[in-house]
């Protein structure tokens, strides 16, 4: 397992250093003075804490050159920022560690990354054999049985909720705020009016979710924590997103 740390300051970077040494001394330990050297470095990390403030090629520069040759890389950025934290999605970040932090949330959150590894690396990290959800429903006077992940979005529209599946569209009354505690935390409720299924979403901004399939509108207050929630079911799922 390689873990890398791509920081300009010296003092971070030894200190990053230790903390891995501490906790990991069996991994191969890769240190990177800029964004540059480490794209420009043969060897290809496994997990990686990226700085975001440094000088030439900034850690979001790096981390978008960086998908672009490979989209495995486990990317956590270690930042004093707050303010980039929703353009750690377009680059498929794991997590977002802001400084300053204390060792057991360092030590919770590489744990959560080596354990990603391993998933991946014993191909422990598809899902598919979890149970499937659904939904009965009753629509044009039928029981009809939909499977909640292949549910895209779900609207209101004249007093009615109208699922948009892979393979359909159905309508039935029903109230969103039920449909939502029934799908859970794999859905968001980016509008009074949408639901929207965080693994068909291919790409957002404040005011518009696009889906695979149709789009959702954002309302401004929630934007916010639609992105905390995006970046959660990311890591749940092991999933690196980013916008193209």
């Amino acid at each position: 397992m390689r873990i890398a740390v791509c920081d300009d300051e010296k003092e971070i970077r030894d200190m990053l250093a230790e903390k891995i040494e501490r906790l990991y001394p069996e991994a191969e330990l890769l240190l990177y003075r800029a964004g540059e050297e480490l794209l420009l470095a043969d060897a290809e990390p496994d997990i990686l804490l990226l700085d975001i403030q440094m000088s030439g090629k900034n850690g979001m520069e790096t981390a978008r050159e960086l998908r672009g040759k490979s989209k495995k890389t486990i990317l956590i950025f270690v930042t004093a920022l707050e303010d980039f934290v929703f353009q750690a999605f377009d680059v498929g970040a794991f997590h977002y560690l802001v400084k300053p932090f204390d060792d057991n949330k360092f030590a919770e959150v590489l744990g959560n990354a080596v354990r990603e590894y391993e998933e991946r690396k014993s191909g422990k990290a598809d899902h598919s054999d979890q149970e499937k959800k659904s939904l009965m429903i009753m629509s044009g006077g039928k029981h009809i049985t939909v499977e909640l992940e292949e549910i895209i979005y779900a609207e209101i529209f004249d007093r009615k909720i109208i699922l948009h599946t892979t393979q359909e569209d159905i309508e039935y009354y029903g109230k969103m705020k039920e449909l939502h505690k029934k799908a859970g935390e794999d859905f968001f409720r980016p509008h009074r009016a949408y639901l929207v299924n965080f693994n068909y979403i291919k790409k957002y901004d404040a005011k518009t979710i696009y889906l695979e399939k149709g789009q959702a509108l954002m309302a401004k207050q929630n934007y916010g924590d639609f992105v905390r929630a995006y970046l959660r079911y990311n890591q749940r799922k092991g999933k690196s997103r980013w916008n193209g």
